[in-house]
């Protein structure tokens, strides 16, 4: 009881300087439960409207996948007469064709895409029964002609649409376009899907391109009958397990669940990850604020010591401290997670993936995960300052607070900390010199994970160079305030170092991937400056197959040169050497070799667009021992097999079409029937000589009525190319920027706990004329100096991890290095600013200091 009590006296009497490092366990805590809630709550979401649109058996073609895009632009499909089949079946109360298609695009009578921008599909269908599971018509009627559309409601109020309007369905037979009859609205949250439902007729011949079909039965169940046993009763009756895919309603879910599962796995992990960063960054601040507290309380703690405490239980008295701490920081973590969750969802509706709170889970692990984290880790950050607390001795209240630094310990280390990032430097030297990624980033990962601890336990040794020579040029400024300043952070440099490796690891991070992002763009330019001849790309940014009726508009586009296919034939090859493997062939017009300029190693390129030949890449021809002259046996999954001579083999030194395997346009649809051949995933125009703007406007105008394809010139694409890539930086930034947040937490606590300290300093330092003003300036200069030296360190440690991993890149074709060195001075002058702000509030409290108690404070 003793300890509680001494414990609990010590946390009130300190919960001030405590308050900082609480925020430090709330921040990180807040974001491991923000994650856990956000992607839980994204699984409750998907889990009931996955549910709720699944029918108690679905009937589907075999071959039917739940998350692909179909080749040809058209679903596989079921003749109709299954459904009467179905509907004869025991335990079947009803049995319903159903037409089903992602490989659409919504687009209002303006030419505006009306689907989502997120990545969600836009679905188009006929309306049955099953859909009243999971939506009600809330205004107008159904479709009942090729003439009529229904739109769900979520679509109509974002995009201002009303019974009316009109709106055209672009599928690969053609634009299918109808007036608005009907506004259905989900029952359950849509999380940004755009749905369009059409009569069944015309769903059948546009989306499926024949009368008679559908793409799944959905099935509905006699009252008393499960689903399993409907399962069972509708196979027996279909017989061939090889034609026909069933589900019941629970494994339609868990295969749509599926679809979704990688993606919110890497958002998951990617979230969790950079939680752990901040947990990392907050437990040098939970070490700095107990080890200046234990410094602070030396003749406290030998004044318990001679009264009869023993070592543990001053041991026992701190550990618990940093459990109330832990607890507090916890506690409140949980609650700031469940408000960053609900955040989170108001900005991913904001981009237009709608997730309700009504849907909001909060499972009993997450408080619990984010209560034991918090606390397990701050008692450990705790552990070694409460160690130290329980060394202290009773002679040290007839001393000054502060304990001296062991000599012995700090050299120890120094050389662990030299060990550590001379085998950390080696790892990242090795990385440079693999001929495998695989095997590079083995030594990467050791490499930055060993100079990352080395330069943590090195950081006090490096402290006293480091800030000597920011001093020189930074502090020197000041005159003898700058020098002042520059003595306070070489006081104790176990201390700045450990304030400094706090900023340190998140600028890290961010120098090493602005160097990879960076060498990603200038390689990847310098790429396409290579290889890349045509004129103009044109794809669909979110994965949609170009539909012929825009390809026969490329055609006819005056300036034009000429037009290149760029279609993908799913394959299993049979090998010279008998192996054999599912690959993905390109079949390409002759003119492709001017569009994409690829490097021969053997053969002539141009030859493997003859009749009957193909060419390989570099490593698969290597891998199975290939050969110019060889034959390879290709079995295109959508039509027969063919027997293709190779007449080339292209390097595989490149980034743009790695791997690829040609084979002439002509060639696939010898063996391939029509309506089976896939439509094309991009394609490439060249303008006559001295017609590329011209050529450039009517292409553009030409594809104007089909909004989901972009029309880019290798400018765009070069600068298309350069945003993806620092939007996805962009977020990692602003991912990393939590971390970073802690660390100025740090800045400002151990100054707070430092102006503490060294309050009869300050206040004789007053009495013999240090001014108010130059007092705050010596503590801002102070600040500036510890975050400029983390800055250096990260900054200088980011860059070597990111030349490393860009070694790596060369082995997969980015072989250009570029240093981003705005960012990276932009960085550095920055985190001046940050000290700076970190300084403002220990500055202020330390120049409001009475002069006459500062002197007369004990120790």
């Amino acid at each position: 009881m003793t300890v509680w009590k001494t414990s609990m006296r010590n946390f009130l009497a300190h919960k001030g300087r405590m308050a900082l490092s609480a925020v430090a366990v709330l921040l990180s805590v807040a974001f491991v439960c923000g994650t856990l809630v956000f992607t839980d709550t994204m699984n409750t979401t998907f889990d009931k409207l996955f549910a709720a649109t699944s029918a108690d058996v679905t009937v589907s073609p075999k071959a039917a996948k739940t998350d692909d895009v179909p080749e040809n632009g058209k679903p596989e499909a079921l003749p109709a007469s299954v459904v009467a089949e179905v509907a004869g079946v025991d335990g079947v109360k009803k049995a319903e064709g159903a037409v089903s298609s992602m490989a659409v695009t919504l687009v209002d009578s303006h030419n505006k895409n009306l689907g989502s921008d997120t990545g969600a599909p836009t679905i188009a269908g006929n309306w049955t029964e099953n859909d009243l599971r999971s939506m009600e018509i809330t205004s107008g009627h159904a479709p009942r002609g090729p003439t009529e559309a229904m739109i769900d409601a979520d679509t109509a109020e974002k995009h201002h649409l009303k019974l009316g309007d009109e709106v055209r369905t672009i599928a690969v037979t053609g634009d299918i376009k109808a007036k608005i009859t009907g506004i259905a609205a989900f029952t359950v949250t849509n999380p940004g899907a755009a749905v369009v439902y059409l009569d069944t007729a015309t769903a059948q011949q546009k989306l499926l391109g024949a009368t008679g079909v559908f793409t799944h039965i959905s099935v509905t169940a006699e009252p008393g009958v499960s689903d399993p046993e409907l399962k069972k009763s509708v196979a027996a009756a279909l017989g061939d397990p090889a034609t026909y895919k069933l589900q019941t309603q629970k494994e339609a879910a868990a295969a749509n669940k599926d679809s979704m599962g990688s993606f919110l796995d890497v958002m998951k992990y990617a979230m969790l990850g950079f939680a752990g960063i901040a947990f990392l960054v907050g437990i040098f601040l939970i070490v700095n604020t107990f080890s200046m507290l234990v410094a602070q309380r030396t003749r406290e703690i030998g004044l318990m010591r001679a009264i009869g405490s023993s070592r543990k239980q001053v041991n026992r008295s701190v550990l618990v401290e940093a459990v109330l701490l832990g607890i507090v920081g916890s506690v409140l973590g949980v609650a700031a997670g469940i408000g960053l969750a609900v955040g989170l969802m108001k900005l991913m509706g904001a981009m237009g993936m709608e997730l309700s709170t009504k849907d909001l889970t909060v499972a009993w692990t997450t408080p619990a995960i984010g209560l034991a984290l918090g606390i397990v880790v701050t008692v450990l950050a705790a552990y070694i300052p409460a160690r130290r607390a329980g060394k202290v001795s009773p002679m040290a209240a007839l001393r000054d607070a502060g304990t001296p630094a062991d000599a012995k310990s700090g050299w120890i280390r120094a050389a662990l900390g030299l060990v550590l990032t001379g085998a950390g430097a080696a790892g990242l030297w090795a990385t440079t010199r693999v001929d495998e990624a695989s095997e590079g980033s083995l030594y990467l990962g050791l490499g930055v994970v060993l100079t990352l601890i080395g330069f943590i336990v090195i950081g006090p040794l490096l402290a006293g160079a480091v800030v000597r020579v920011l001093g020189l040029v930074v502090l020197r400024l000041f005159g003898p305030v700058g020098r002042l300043a520059e003595r306070n952070a070489l006081r104790n440099p176990r201390r700045t170092g450990a304030t400094g490796a706090a900023l340190m690891i998140g600028l890290a991070l961010v120098a090493c991937l602005s160097v990879v992002g960076s060498s990603m763009v200038a390689s990847a330019t310098d790429e396409l400056d290579k290889s890349v001849g045509t004129d103009f790309i044109v794809q669909s940014n979110t994965g949609q197959l170009i539909v012929p009726q825009a390809a026969e508009a490329m055609e006819k586009v005056p300036g034009i040169a000429h037009v290149t296919d760029y279609k993908v034939l799913a394959a299993k090859l049979t090998n010279p050497d008998g192996s054999t493997g599912d690959e993905q062939v390109t079949a390409a017009d002759p003119t492709y070799p001017q569009d994409l300029r690829r490097k021969t190693v053997a053969g002539d390129l141009s030859k493997a667009y003859g009749p009957d030949s193909m060419s390989v890449g570099s490593d698969y021809a290597t891998l199975h021992k290939i050969e110019v002259g060889d034959e390879i046996t290709v079995a295109f999954k959508a039509g027969e097999t063919a027997k293709l001579k190779v007449a080339a083999i292209t390097s595989d030194d490149t980034t743009v079409d790695q791997g690829a395997m040609y084979v002439n346009v002509t060639t696939a649809e010898r063996y391939v029937a029509a309506d089976r051949m896939p439509t094309n995933m991009i394609m490439f125009a060249s303008a006559e000589d001295g017609k590329e703007k011209e050529a450039y406007a009517a292409l553009k105008g030409a594809l104007a009525e089909y909004p989901q394809y972009k029309v880019q010139n290798q400018a765009d694409f070069k600068e298309d190319l350069k945003d993806q890539i620092g939007q996805l930086l962009n977020i990692v930034y602003g991912l990393l920027a939590l971390a970073i947040i802690v660390a100025v937490l740090g800045v400002v606590n151990t100054l707070a706990l430092s102006v503490v300290e060294r309050t009869r300093e300050i206040g004789l330092m007053r009495a013999i004329g240090l001014s108010r003003r130059q007092l705050r300036r010596m503590i801002r200069l102070e600040s500036v100096v510890i975050a400029l030296f983390g800055a250096l360190l990260g900054l200088g440690l980011g860059m070597g991890w990111g030349t490393s991993a860009q070694k790596l890149l060369a082995l997969e074709g980015l072989g250009v290095l570029e240093i981003p060195w705005p960012t990276i001075l932009t960085v550095f002058v920055a985190s001046a600013f940050v000290g700076l702000f970190a300084a403002l509030v220990p500055a202020f409290r330390a120049g409001r200091m009475n002069v006459l108690n500062a002197i007369a404070t004990d120790g």
